[in-house]
């Protein structure tokens, strides 16, 4: 296996991102991307993740985290199994969703051919998390999540768009959907 992504350090912040399988464009209803929304905020109050940065892409996502309390990957792989569950169900229950029996077909064929989700796999199985060493390293992620929804032709400017913690950064009379532990002086 593979140790070049990996939580290293506990202590240390990290730019993560995870997408799901085969790049489905997932995230482009408000009710899915709430359920995402939901289980980071359980994970910050129960679990102890701390979210610097954030962004909501259509069919992946970005991160900066630290934790302080439970793992990293302990956080990451609970949250990525409620939520595997938790979207699947919402995607059988959606009567609007026309891409439902193409997606959950997809992704049980993914599943069967891994052991470990029984049938049904929804997120990619890697977070690639990358420990942040520096302030100008940090400076860097934290804009590449920003500016992603911008360089992908979805809005104007990383204030606009609402999945994010852009608001947070860029603009002082709207709040960002979750409570950040937000950079200061950056």
């Amino acid at each position: 296996m593979s140790t070049k992504y990996k939580f290293r350090n506990q202590e240390a912040l990290h730019f993560v991102s995870f997408a799901v399988v085969g790049w489905i464009d997932l995230f482009i209803r408000d009710e899915y991307r709430q359920i995402l929304l939901d289980s980071w905020n359980y994970c910050m109050t129960k679990k102890g993740l701390e979210i610097y940065a954030w962004v909501i892409m259509t069919s992946h996502v970005h991160m900066i985290v630290g934790t302080h309390g439970d793992n990293l990957e302990d956080i990451f792989r609970d949250m990525k199994r409620h939520t595997s569950k938790q979207l699947r169900e919402a995607i059988v229950g959606n009567p609007k969703e026309s891409r439902r029996e193409w997606m959950i077909s997809y992704m049980r064929a993914i599943g069967r051919k891994n052991k470990h989700n029984a049938g049904f796999q929804l997120w990619r199985q890697d977070n690639h998390p990358i420990q942040l060493t520096s302030p100008e390293m940090t400076r860097q992620k934290l804009e590449y999540i920003h500016y992603n929804p911008v360089e992908a032709g979805l809005v104007d400017y990383p204030e606009e768009w609402k999945y994010s913690s852009a608001r947070d950064y860029y603009d002082e009379t709207r709040k960002g959907l979750l409570e950040i532990f937000k950079f200061e002086g950056l």
